[in-house]
């Protein structure tokens, strides 16, 4: 399955056991997708069967997945995409179970799907380990499924757990009494604050002492990423005159942190993107910063649905420009959609 990319402030320990008997290759995957303003995706997932077959549908829908996350999507809007790209799969009655939730860094938020999956975990350090919550939807081949997801607020330092059924689920041994015992290995953990390789291991040498294994075995690790050094937010009505007010929001904020020397492209690229929501939005529009160590990144949300694209404006155009120059000088730049319409981001290397 490889290494998982690295992403900045987000440590993480991954474990892939395939299966020693049967066919030696099975339908387990998992991915970290960085999503761009300091947000990350996390996926994990399991074709059910063993084989060729098994493992070919999870190339397909590790790839789709993974594309449609770069987009944006909230978690139950990407399952209810993956059960489209099930559907359309030449392999009748395949059941998948997949988790996705994204995590944003500045709140300390986890939002979660899961799609019949195995529940997520949370362990803090001090404190007996917790299920994430998360609504019971049937999984990915069902048909005919509304998904659903959820919010959590997680302690910083939290450690995510995810897993397939290949480590609780063996010959001979009860799936809850095996949960059970997971739950209690990850509290012993808890207390000794180990980093995320040992503790990978002591999860699998403990859960799976036989090396014969049944079934595949994949174990993510993953632990919140530190806070960012500062946050500022102020929301604005749907007005002219809030562009001018979130410029000097800006620049006293860029002030107050330091950061005066990106505070020209800074301007130019809040300008463009909040008359553009202004102009077609309604209001009220929010304004958040938020700057790390290496960055800085602004994003502007409002209530309309439609997502603006870059376009190449004819020469007699009076508008259609704004993206254009938000590609060209933002270091990284995105929108993604929300349950309130839609949230604009930029960021700059400090």
């Amino acid at each position: 399955m490889g290494t998982p990319p690295a992403i900045p402030g987000l440590t993480t320990a991954s474990r892939y056991r395939p299966a020693t008997q049967g066919a030696g290759v099975g339908g387990d995957w998992f991915d970290l997708i960085p999503l761009g303003a300091g947000r990350v995706g996390v996926l994990i997932g399991d074709v059910m069967g063993r084989g060729l077959e098994a493992a070919a549908v999870m190339g397909q829908l590790r790839s789709a997945a993974h594309a449609l996350a770069k987009t944006g999507l909230q978690p139950r809007q990407l399952m209810q995409a993956m059960e489209a790209v099930v559907a359309d799969l030449d392999v009748p009655d395949q059941l998948v179970t997949c988790c996705y939730l994204t995590i944003a860094a500045d709140a300390g938020e986890v939002t979660i799907c899961s799609a019949g999956h195995l529940p997520v975990l949370v362990t803090v350090p001090g404190e007996s380990t917790q299920t994430l919550p998360a609504p019971v939807n049937a999984p990915l081949g069902v048909g005919g499924v509304i998904y659903e997801q959820c919010c959590t607020t997680i302690a910083r330092g939290a450690i995510l757990v995810l897993y397939t059924d290949g480590l609780i689920e063996t010959p001979g041994t009860d799936i809850e009494d095996q949960l059970i015992q997971l739950l209690a290995t990850l509290d012993k953990l808890a207390t000794t604050a180990p980093d995320l390789e040992t503790a990978a291991d002591h999860v699998l040498s403990t859960m799976l002492p036989d090396a014969d294994g049944h079934d595949d075995v994949t174990l993510l690790l993953t632990r919140l990423p530190e806070a960012p050094l500062a946050t500022a937010a102020m929301d604005l009505p749907s007005v002219p005159e809030s562009v001018p007010a979130g410029r000097d929001f800006l620049d006293k904020t860029l002030s107050a942190w330091g950061c005066t020397n990106r505070t020209d492209n800074a301007r130019l690229l809040l300008s463009e993107i909040l008359t553009n929501s202004v102009q077609h939005a309604e209001g009220p529009i929010t304004l958040h910063l938020c700057r790390t160590d290496t960055d800085l990144t602004v994003e502007i949300s409002d209530r309309s649905p439609h997502l603006p694209q870059p376009r190449v404006a004819a020469e007699d155009d009076e508008c259609g420009r704004g993206l254009l120059l938000v590609r060209a000088l933002a270091d990284a730049w995105g929108v993604r959609p929300t349950d309130e319409g839609k949230t604009t981001w930029f960021g700059l290397k400090l």
